[in-house]
């Protein structure tokens, strides 16, 4: 199977998990990551991406409006921007916040199962509410593959856990066995 994307979604927390997932990448995954973390409104344009690119060994670019979804590409969502997944490229939205966030997991793989279907790969990680339970639950019916951490192994155990609760996790795994399954998909 050729998966497109990679969509994954973080709060409480997730500074550390989504580096925990992108150091454990193996060298050579081309498949693009989006990621919508929830972070405050005034929390500086680019901060994150370069936070996280200094710390995994990975280039992470903040999504623009209309960016082209690259081979290889890391992206994250602006702060109070929703990120949506278009046919090749982004969207950015400013619309009302889903589950008290802009971005909001559950945008980012609403909008993303809709436009990659089953050649889409889902990751929910720590955090303190249920973003992302209903994203993934789409991702679940367009045919896309599932992964949630493994609530014991998360900050905040909430967000993992409602997606847990759905019944459309394919695999529930410690943070740091996601990076290399993550390979392991898309390699076959």
């Amino acid at each position: 199977m050729t998966y497109d994307l990679v969509a994954m979604g973080a709060s409480w927390g997730g500074l550390h998990a989504v580096e925990t997932v992108l150091s454990g990448l193996p060298d050579g995954f081309r498949t693009p990551i989006a990621i919508a973390q929830h972070r405050a409104p005034g929390s500086g344009s680019g901060a994150l991406p370069r936070v996280l690119s200094l710390r995994s060994g990975v280039q992470v670019h903040e999504a623009g409006d209309k960016d082209p979804i690259e081979p290889s590409g890391v992206y994250v969502a602006p702060p109070d921007y929703h990120l949506l997944v278009e046919p090749g490229g982004f969207a950015l939205s400013i619309e009302e916040h889903v589950q008290y966030s802009r971005p909001s997991i559950d945008v980012l793989f609403d909008s993303a199962a809709d436009t990659y279907g089953e050649s889409l790969i889902a990751v929910i990680l720590t955090g303190a509410n249920e973003d992302g339970a209903y994203g993934l639950t789409r991702v679940k019916r367009r045919g896309g593959v599932t992964i949630a951490q493994d609530p014991a192994t998360a900050e905040r155990r909430d967000m993992p856990a409602a997606a847990i609760a759905t019944g459309a996790v394919d695999h529930v795994l410690p943070l740091e066995e996601i990076g290399p399954k993550l390979g392991e998909l898309v390699a076959a």
